[in-house]
């Protein structure tokens, strides 16, 4: 796999180790069990993948080399580049400004572009109707299109079942920047599309695929979440399934199978392969590899879990919403909110609830921590997070740290 060239000061010499370890010991990915750095006083079991993915790197990498570029000119987002608010604010402080926030809402005016201007895509790629009115005003994007690679190939899987007339079924959140994007390609691709958030909703909609309920209220239970013209008894004769590649891969072939089961009781199973478009090769190695790993952790026996990531990083909360099946789990954007040993600050995603917690570290040797991170989280946010909670446990330094890491992995 490609390697990127992204900024030293996002990298770790202790998650470095940490990640080198574990692909000599298992370099063909089998074993999802976590690394274990042992302490003494405090142990962590960490994530067999966690961390920055090929997507993310790769945005990284475009965005700096426009800054690298393009000395003296006006540089532009079309949004966040990724959810991790590190890397938007080094982005920012750069002098990169972002045009909207992540749900459309415009922060600056597009009239004030010109092209002269460097505006570049963010990770999550962009809708249809916006590039191409850039594209109208003389602005080029694709220099500097940090669009994810693994977003284009769900894209690609909606042109392609969009040629056979199936319509399209996203799993996504509706608002996010990424289901935005692939929602209007799959609207020229398709003859009709429609989001679902989750199994409770796709269960839901598999009512009016049945017929059991009508146009109406159809319209009004999902407004905001279909194509225009869509219509249940036309639209729903064949479907196919892809989705926003930052949730749960397991709930997003969840849904399948059960749309799929839907067309089964609906046509027969004898003519299952004309109604239902196999799309099972959307799903993100990335997001599947980390929630994977997440699985793994929940084999272990441990006291809490740290997930650190932007709170408004959609596969980082759904690492946050795995480990918390088992363990009290705090999700944190940094080492800054460990304000001491007892007290965290962390956020809440299902309740959108910024919340403090104390005491959080139990009374007791040795403490057990579960840790991950998203896929837009630096490894040196991680780092941080190991050397604070270090810091009560009398593991005062980086050099300590990788003194004991390389002792562990020998």
């Amino acid at each position: 796999m490609k390697a990127f060239t992204i900024p030293e000061f996002y990298r770790s010499p202790v998650i470095s180790k940490v990640k080198q370890f574990r692909k000599i010991q298992d370099p063909r990915k089998k074993d999802n069990s976590p690394t274990v750095l042992d302490f003494g006083p405090v142990i962590y079991y960490v994530a067999r993948h966690f961390g920055f993915c090929y997507g993310v790197e790769n945005a990284i990498e475009i965005a700096f080399r426009a800054l690298e570029e393009n000395p003296g000119k006006r540089l532009f987002l079309l949004s966040e580049m990724i959810h991790n608010p590190e890397v938007n604010k080094d982005l920012s402080e750069r002098g990169v400004q972002f045009l909207q926030d992540t749900e459309g809402k415009q922060l600056i005016s597009f009239d004030t572009i010109t092209p002269a201007d460097i505006v570049m895509i963010p990770a999550f790629g962009a809708p249809v109707p916006l590039v191409k009115m850039l594209e109208e005003r003389g602005i080029h994007t694709e220099n500097y299109n940090t669009t994810c690679p693994f977003v284009e190939r769900v894209w690609k899987k909606s042109e392609q079942i969009g040629k056979t007339k199936h319509t399209i079924i996203i799993h996504g959140k509706n608002k996010h920047e990424e289901t935005r994007s692939t929602f209007s390609r799959s609207e020229l691709d398709s003859e009709a599309v429609v989001v679902v958030r989750d199994m409770e909703e796709s269960k839901r909609l598999g009512v009016y695929l049945l017929g059991k309920k009508s146009q109406s209220e159809f319209e009004q239970e999902f407004q905001g979440k279909f194509s225009k013209g869509f219509d249940i008894t036309k639209h729903f004769e064949k479907v196919g399934v892809i989705n926003q590649t930052t949730m749960l891969a397991t709930e997003t072939q969840e849904i399948a199978d059960y749309v799929k089961g839907l067309m089964v009781e609906k046509y027969g199973k004898e003519k299952i392969a004309v109604h239902f478009a196999d799309t099972r090769d959307t799903l993100c190695y990335a997001t599947n590899e980390n929630q994977e790993a997440t699985y793994g952790l929940l084999e272990t026996d441990a006291d809490l879990a740290i997930v650190v990531g932007g709170y408004n990083s959609s596969n980082t909360s759904h690492l946050a919403e795995l480990c918390s099946r088992k363990f009290p789990t705090y999700f944190i954007e940094s080492a800054g909110e460990i304000a001491d040993k007892n007290t965290i600050h962390h956020f809440d995603y299902p309740t959108k609830k910024h919340l403090i917690t104390s005491p959080f570290l139990p009374v007791k040797e040795p403490v057990k921590i579960i840790l991950t991170s998203g896929a837009s989280c630096p490894d040196a946010v991680l780092e941080g997070v190991i050397r604070r909670l270090n810091e009560f446990y009398s593991v005062r330094s980086t050099e300590e740290v990788v003194k004991h890491l390389q002792a562990v992995s020998s």
